[in-house]
């Protein structure tokens, strides 16, 4: 990455902030969040999409090395710096493990694991220089806990959750915290971000048209996006941050169940909320 000259804020300018997949949904209800609390906010959307309420909208790919390198030096050059950057593009997939092939696995974890880290490694050299900056990647319950029919998906999330907590353990001398809000299902367009399995089998068809069934009925009773935008904002603002930040009720209890109940009992209270047989 070339040398990119980074600029003090000065006394009256605002914190700079990057929220990645800020067209629809979580990431454009959280980028006007920041707004709000007086962040200078900069979303990204794959293809042209107008401002909105304050945020200036970017083109940008961030499973290509360039798209991301562009996107950072264009922020950099309109307003000095970067102080926040929110890590929220990602895909959803639905279908079993043995559904999908490898190829399309291996494009979801571009997007939701290679993604995060692309746009990461393009803002650390930033921050380094400011001595300062967090980060928050978007994880999930399902970082937490296991999900059929979302193998995949489920461990990309898994993989989030052990790359920000080691990656924050070795920024945190540098002025940098990272940190992971964990949303539970949430209100958005179910059909949105979702993909589905590449090599369906007959053998998995009626499980998976009623795990289908019961996801979408999870997200009509859903927390709204503002849920997590609320705890992103906390999470950026925290005078002492801390690693992980649960959004809303489901993911309260999601985190007290792996923490503190036994294996058996997360088994079967897992097995029955899926309306799987015992």
């Amino acid at each position: 990455m070339s040398k990119i000259k980074v600029h003090d804020m000065g006394n009256g300018n605002s914190r700079v902030a990057l929220v990645t997949g800020a067209s629809s949904g979580i990431g454009l209800v959280t980028a006007q969040a920041l707004v709000k609390v007086g962040y200078r906010v900069f979303g990204t959307s794959r293809k042209p999409v107008a401002n909105s309420q304050g945020v200036s909208m970017l083109i940008c790919d961030v499973t290509d090395e360039a798209s991301v390198q562009a996107l950072v030096a264009e922020i950099v050059n309109q307003a000095g710096r970067i102080d926040l950057v929110v890590n929220n593009a990602g895909l959803g997939l639905l279908g079993g493990a043995e559904e999908s092939s490898i190829a399309q696995a291996q494009r979801l974890y571009d997007v939701n694991v290679f993604g995060v880290a692309r746009v990461v490694n393009a803002v650390l050299p930033i921050m380094r220089e400011q001595k300062s900056g967090r980060i928050i990647n978007m994880s999930s319950i399902l970082g937490l806990i296991p999900a059929p029919f979302n193998a995949f998906y489920a461990s990309t999330k898994h993989a989030i959750e052990g790359y920000s907590e080691s990656l924050d353990h070795e920024v945190r001398a540098l002025g940098i915290r990272v940190m992971l809000v964990q949303p539970g299902v949430t209100r958005t367009s179910f059909e949105e971000n979702l993909t589905r399995a590449d090599q369906p089998l007959q053998a998995y068809a009626s499980e998976r048209a009623r795990s289908e069934k019961l996801m979408r009925k999870w997200v009509e009773e859903g927390d709204a996006p503002q849920v997590v935008a609320d705890m992103v904002v906390k999470a950026a603002t925290a005078r002492k941050p801390k690693l992980r930040y649960s959004a809303g009720k489901q993911s309260r209890q999601t985190r007290f169940l792996r923490r503190f109940m036994p294996e058996w009992l997360v088994d079967m209270v897992l097995r029955k909320f899926n309306g799987l047989p015992a």
